[in-house]
């Protein structure tokens, strides 16, 4: 993959969803890379700046912070005003909350979504990443999955995200605007919630549990190192070629979540076995059970390829997991 440091020196460019998981890494590989970077972080009243807070002090302090939401049209204007690049990561993205609060996904994922995608084209904004997610397949009618597969909204959060994609889609149709949609698969490592698979397994077993609760073991996923997904942002983004496509970033392997616990379990050196909770089952319909990504296009038009082992990827988190258990709650169940 070629290093795009060159397109993004010197220019300005603008991250929704800075203080998450992906956002922050993000945010941090821009600063690297020669960018001034503003940063849009959810308001609190505590004025918490999510994950942004664990990057180092070189790197936080060439960011430009601003708090506020995606929610709110006029504030994303003032927020993209200048920008040369618009990177929109802001989403609400767990799926059992989902189930329970679908119009706040609707408000944030395609409201939110319209907000931007209005703001880039009204203030001539050159370049836009819409970050979509795997889950907007559903389970796979077919392996690898391209982007030619049918979507299949199996969950509020996946409808959501479907809806903001199409809104990308109609944005770039019908006006010209600069967007191109990356299209994610899962996304795990360092600072990730502990809401998702891996995190909540290692954060079990780093507290001395030999019993670890879990989900459905079933599903199948295709998990990708986020230095890799990150690394998927940045060639999308420095690329013309990308305008007015969505392109899959992932592994090209996929792994069961029974087979993904145990590789988890070798990883740490603390054998456990898994236990069924209930709660943490989705709903029958809603569960997706194979994913598997096909890059093909994003390697053909902006040379992304994987470079990280899930091994490896495992080592590098559980390592991250360890040193920051303070930050996790072994004994809840975060959705």
């Amino acid at each position: 993959m070629n290093d795009p440091s060159a397109f993004y020196a010197g220019k300005l460019a603008v991250v929704t969803g800075a203080g998450g998981f992906i956002g922050s890494h993000l945010v941090e590989a821009l600063v690297r890379r020669g960018a001034r970077v503003r940063a849009l972080v959810r308001y609190t009243s505590s004025s918490g700046r999510g994950h942004l807070d664990r990057l180092p002090p070189d790197v936080l302090r060439e960011v430009e912070v601003v708090l506020g939401t995606v929610e709110d049209g006029v504030m994303v204007r003032k927020l993209v005003r200048s920008a040369d690049a618009v990177f929109h990561l802001a989403a609400l993205i767990g799926i059992p909350y989902s189930y329970v609060a679908p119009h706040q996904y609707v408000a944030t994922n395609v409201v939110g979504t319209l907000n931007v995608l209005e703001a880039v084209r009204e203030l001539g904004v050159g370049r836009m990443v819409h970050t979509s997610t795997s889950e907007t397949y559903g389970t796979a009618r077919y392996t690898p999955i391209d982007e030619a597969h049918p979507l299949q909204g199996q969950s509020p959060y996946a409808a959501s995200k479907i809806g903001a994609d199409k809104l990308a889609e109609s944005y770039f149709l019908s006006f010209g605007t600069p967007v191109a949609t990356i299209r994610p698969f899962n996304t795990y490592g360092p600072r990730q919630s502990s809401r998702a698979f891996i995190p909540s397994v290692m954060k079990q077993l780093a507290a001395g549990r030999t019993s670890i609760r879990v989900g459905s073991t079933s599903p199948r996923r295709d998990l990708n190192f986020v230095e890799d997904t990150v690394a998927g942002f940045l060639a999308v983004g420095a690329s013309e070629r990308a305008l007015g496509q969505t392109l899959n970033v992932g592994s090209g392997r996929t792994i069961s979540m029974g087979d993904l616990a145990e590789l988890i379990f070798q990883v740490s050196g603390k054998p456990a076995r898994l236990e069924t909770d209930e709660t943490r089952v989705r709903p029958g319909n809603s569960e997706v059970e194979l994913l598997l990504a096909d890059y093909g296009r994003a390697k053909d038009l902006v040379g992304y390829a994987p470079r990280v082992s899930l091994e490896e990827g495992l080592r590098r988190t559980w390592e991250y997991v360890l040193q920051n258990l303070a930050d996790y709650r072994p004994d809840e169940y975060a959705i």
